[in-house]
C-alpha cells in the first residue's frame, strides 16, 4: 500500500467522484473493487452494466461501522452482534436480511445483502464522507480480478471517474458468511 499522504490524495479525488454519483476503483483490504454509493441507483445500475454483472446476483456493501447497518434497517439481534463485533473490522463479509424495497437496487429483489467493515484505515475515512459503497471487485463478470490500476484501466477505461492507485493487490477475496439463519454458514472460506 502507498504512504499515507498519498491515501489521502486518493480518498480526495474518490470521493469527489462518488459525491458526484461516480465510479471509483479503489484499493480495499482485498482486491481492487469498482465503487459507487450504495444509495445511488443509477450509479449502481451503471456498475452492473461496466461489469456485464448477472443483475439477479447482489454485491458486497462496504461500511464505514457496524451502527451504518442503520442506514439500511438492519436491526442485529444479540447474537449477531457479538458475531460482527469480532470479525469486523476484517477480510470477512457478512449477509445480513435487508427486506426493505429501497434497497431493492443493492439486494436485487432477495431480500439479504452481504456487509464488511474494512480493515483499512484510508478506506473506512473514505466510507465516513461517502457513506456505504458497493464493491465489486474491478474486472467483467467472468474475468480474473484486476491486480493493478493498469489491468482495472485496460478492462473499463475512461467509464470509470477515479482510479486510485494502490500497488499491486492479489490477496483473496473476502471470506463470506450468512447470518440469515440462527447459526453462522460459511459460504465462501
Amino acid at each position: 500500500m502507498r504512504h499515507e499522504k498519498e491515501m489521502n490524495e486518493f480518498c480526495v479525488q474518490a470521493r469527489e467522484a462518488l459525491l458526484r454519483g461516480g465510479i471509483a476503483v479503489i484499493p480495499t483490504d482485498t482486491l481492487y473493487g469498482i465503487v459507487a454509493q450504495a444509495e445511488d441507483v443509477q450509479a449502481v445500475e451503471l456498475v452492473y452494466k461496466m461489469r456485464a454483472r448477472d443483475p439477479k446476483k447482489p454485491v458486497i456493501v462496504l461500511i464505514a461501522k457496524k451502527s451504518d447497518l442503520k442506514i439500511f434497517n438492519i436491526s442485529l439481534s444479540p447474537a449477531q452482534n457479538k458475531f460482527l463485533n469480532q470479525v469486523w473490522p476484517g477480510k470477512v463479509s457478512v449477509i445480513l436480511p435487508c427486506a426493505d424495497k429501497k434497497f431493492s437496487h443493492v439486494h436485487r429483489g432477495g431480500g439479504t445483502i452481504a456487509f464488511r467493515v474494512p480493515d483499512h484505515d484510508a478506506l473506512r475515512a473514505l466510507l465516513k464522507k461517502t457513506g456505504p459503497l458497493i464493491a465489486p471487485s474491478a474486472n467483467p463478470e467472468g474475468m480474473p480480478p484486476a491486480k493493478t490500476i493498469a489491468e482495472a484501466r485496460a478492462y473499463f477505461g475512461d467509464s470509470v471517474d477515479v482510479y486510485c492507485d494502490g500497488g499491486t493487490l492479489a490477496g483473496p477475496p473476502s471470506s463470506i458468511i450468512s447470518l440469515v439463519e440462527t447459526e453462522p454458514r460459511i459460504l465462501r472460506p
